[in-house]
């Protein structure tokens, strides 16, 4: 009996800590399709039975958002590259290595010119 509750007590443990490894590694994206539709559509059955009209305005929101998300990451990629080109010695090894995501150099980006406090983002 001892055996089997220990036994269960490891499996419940080992799925804790595997899920918890997942949920690590996602992005952290603003928006989407199915995240802002599912609210659109709580919205539009709240507000007269629209679900479905909710839906499609909070999906058409939601990848907006996304849209606009992702070409400031583009832009601010452009901005890191700009600032800090490739060096044309290195071999192209040396060059794969070093790449970086957009997002990553956004980042780098905003960590090297960091905004006044009040101004707008």
């Amino acid at each position: 009996m001892k055996k089997i509750q220990t036994r269960g007590m490891v499996m419940l443990l080992t799925a804790g800590l595997l899920s918890t490894g997942l949920a690590a590694g996602a992005h952290a994206e603003p928006g989407g399709c199915l995240k802002y539709g599912a609210v659109g559509a709580v919205g539009g059955h709240v507000a007269n039975h629209h679900a479905v009209l909710g839906a499609v305005g909070g999906c058409a929101a939601g990848m907006y958002t996304r849209h606009e998300y992702r070409k400031g990451l583009r832009e601010k990629a452009a901005l890191y590259d700009k600032e800090h080109p490739v060096d044309p010695h290195l071999s192209m090894m040396e060059r794969y290595r070093q790449r970086k995501t957009d997002e990553q150099k956004a980042t780098l980006w905003d960590a090297e010119h960091p905004q006044a406090p009040g101004a707008p983002h």
